[in-house]
């Protein structure tokens, strides 16, 4: 299996290339934050080349900018090629399948999308109804209905 899932912020600007067919792509990085710290206690960080193609390629050079933050759904691909000096290069590269933009580098968003500077209160500060789990939520609604397996669509 060939399953490939990154989060990180891109390197730079995304730019869009068409080919000869027409057919539209984006070769870009993103750097990718590694879960440990090294010895000097400093968080390392990954830059993985990635290629998107047609609409996705499209939407990613029109929306995105250096900094945003995007999820990269995809396989890894290796290619070669023989470079001017006769030397052979390997390149290896996340083929986006789906990607999924998260927010810009200067969002001050929380994990719900609301600016933490704005006036909008906090779900603690609103004042939210809420029920009583132990009492039950159909006892004004009548009679128990009694169903039968042929009344089921399903």
């Amino acid at each position: 299996m060939n399953k490939v899932i990154l989060i990180g912020r891109l390197t730079k600007d995304p730019e869009l290339k068409t080919l000869a067919s027409g057919v539209s792509n984006v070769a870009f990085s993103i750097a990718v934050q590694r879960n440990f710290t090294n010895q000097n206690g400093e968080k390392e960080v990954d830059f993985i080349n990635c290629v998107a193609w047609r609409r996705q390629a499209e939407n990613l050079a029109k929306y995105c900018s250096k900094g945003t933050q995007v999820a990269v759904e995809g396989r890894m691909q290796v290619r070669n090629y023989d470079a001017q000096d006769g030397t052979k290069r390997y390149v290896t590269e996340v083929i986006c399948d789906n990607v999924t933009f998260l927010g810009s580098k200067n969002d001050k968003q929380s994990n719900f999308g609301v600016d933490q500077n704005s006036d909008i209160p906090a779900a603690a500060d609103q004042d939210i109804q809420t029920t009583d789990v132990t009492e039950d939520p159909f006892k004004d609604f009548g009679e128990e209905v009694v169903l039968s397996d042929d009344d089921l669509p399903f």
